[in-house]
């Protein structure tokens, strides 16, 4: 692809640069469904992963939370590197760290290896989620845009929660075992390497005197990961009233001041807080913490319920969302294709956040015992409600700011969807796991079964569990239903406007792109 077809301002696009277009997108595009599959990948597997590498409870936990984490606290950093340095470069420097951290979890011999391993690999999916999102933004005028984040979110959300449907493959099949949850990624991961080198080609812009906000940065992850670290451990390892949260907290919060202190300072912010503080992006940073919550929600909560309550296999659980991931495909798909040709988007910003409401909501009257046909009618709501707004609030955001700053306000959005996914799986597992545990030995008691023993494992425990599990995960898509009423009041708060046709607000003179550079 041409430096022509980078800059293109006109709101036609022909076919042939379409194709052009398509092309230099797809390693993107599977670099992209890679790094996020392996967010998910493990959910339906991770039972038999704990077992092989002699983990706990805690480090069960740990081995979906560690790759969450260092995504989230690392994705504001990629986006600034990006408004600075090469994006085709970083972009590969993302999955070549993605790759190394998947390879290290598929030989992991120990459950402290693979945590680690699983952050390391965080790293690189926090880098290809950011940069290929700002990589579309400095190719795509934002009119035009809206076609190709109707694709973006449908290789997003496909990934996130057809990844258990995968793990449950792989560990149903006996000739493959759990470590091929990484190790399959790893090819697809060279593919998108090699596709990425002989088609992706970008103006190069050059900026004199470049300063990184290093403090900033190690603040705000440092602050980002203290507070996930208290979520993921709090009202297990510890209660909410304790010395432990009042340590966590206040010392979490005390960093990111100290964060948006430096920023406030700082000539080149990781975060510019002028940027955030913009209405648009306010609202649009509210909306990507409900669908992130109700996403990864989604994704890992009704894979267990599946299972657990239905009595389900890890393959039939993650067949069973298929129509959850029918509606992320065609909303998203049809609704960027309207929002390239009419230039509005608000409109299918609010009908997707009223479905995703609709959706959970009726996730949120569910039991062991609700027809496949409400529970696959409530999916396919979410589904469609994801796929008209995971992209679209990224969207708006890059049309309000100019294309210098496109890197640090879509690493936001981001950061702040990935936070809502993080929060939401831990908040709301802690709530789940609660409620089964109270349940359980509430009607154990009136049924007069004790707890130990033969009887943990006795026929009618193991009903008295799987009555308690579909009505736990009723209650948790309820408390994400309430969070998605924020994500409604965020939609019908932005201002009406119509997507700008050019990649720039304006072009700052001193910084003029230089020829295509492959």
């Amino acid at each position: 692809m041409s430096a022509a077809v980078n800059e293109s301002s006109s709101t036609d696009t022909t076919p042939t640069s379409r194709r052009q277009v398509l092309k230099a997108l797809s390693g993107l595009f599977i670099a992209l469904f890679v790094s996020t599959l392996s967010s998910t990948v493990v959910s339906s597997a991770l039972p038999k992963i704990i077992g092989a590498v002699h983990g706990s409870q805690t480090q069960y936990t740990w081995v979906v939370t560690a790759t969450l984490l260092t995504t989230t606290a690392t994705t504001p950093i990629w986006g600034k590197l990006a408004d600075l340095f090469s994006k085709k470069t970083l972009v590969q420097a993302a999955i070549a760290i993605f790759v190394l951290g998947t390879l290290a979890c598929g030989m992991s011999q120990t459950a402290g290896q693979l945590i680690a391993a699983r952050a390391l690999q965080g790293v690189g999916v926090g880098g290809v989620q950011a940069l290929v999102q700002i990589t579309l933004a400095a190719m795509i005028p934002p009119r035009e845009r809206g076609r190709y984040s109707g694709y973006l979110s449908s290789v997003t959300a496909t990934s996130t929660i057809g990844g258990p449907l995968l793990g449950g493959v792989i560990v149903d099949t006996s000739w493959l075992g759990w470590r091929w949850c990484f190790f399959i990624g790893l090819p697809i991961a060279a593919v998108a390497l090699f596709m990425l080198q002989r088609t992706l080609k970008l103006p190069l812009v050059r900026r004199e005197n470049v300063k990184i906000d290093y403090l900033g940065a190690t603040l705000i992850a440092a602050g980002v990961s203290v507070l996930l670290i208290w979520v993921s451990f709090v009202d297990d390892s510890f209660a909410w009233a304790s010395w432990q949260t009042a340590v966590m907290v206040g010392g979490g919060l005390a960093l990111i001041a100290a964060a948006v202190w430096v920023e406030s300072r700082a000539s080149e912010p990781v975060v510019p807080l002028a940027i955030v503080k913009q209405r648009t992006t306010a609202l649009a940073i509210v909306g990507s913490l409900s669908v992130g919550t109700a996403m990864f929600g989604a994704a890992v909560f009704l894979s267990q319920y599946f299972q657990v309550s239905r009595g389900h296999s890890p393959t039939e659980a993650g067949l069973m969302t298929i129509p959850m991931m029918a509606g992320i495909l065609v909303a998203s798909t049809v609704a960027g294709r309207l929002i390239s040709r009419t230039g509005k988007i608000k409109p299918f910003v609010i009908l997707g956040t009223c479905l995703l409401l609709v959706g959970l909501a009726g996730l949120g009257t569910i039991d062991d015992k609700t027809p496949m046909v409400f529970l696959s009618a409530s999916m396919l709501c979410v589904g469609m409600g994801v796929g008209m707004t995971l992209q679209n609030f990224v969207l708006v955001v890059q049309n309000a700011v100019p294309l210098k700053d496109v890197g640090a306000a879509s690493s936001t959005v981001s950061f702040f969807r990935s936070l809502g996914g993080t929060i939401g799986v831990s908040v709301l597992g802690a709530v789940l796991a609660r409620h089964v545990q109270d349940q359980v030995a509430r009607e154990m008691a009136s049924a007069g079964l004790s707890g130990g023993g033969g009887a943990a494992q006795s026929p009618a425990v193991q009903e008295i569990t799987r009555v308690a599990y579909g009505d736990a995960t009723a209650q948790i898509f309820l408390l994400s239903a309430a969070a998605a009423v924020l994500a409604v009041v965020a939609a019908v708060l932005l201002k009406p406007v119509s997507l700008r046709s050019s990649l720039d607000l304006q072009r700052p003179s001193a910084e003029k792109p230089t020829k295509a550079i492959g």
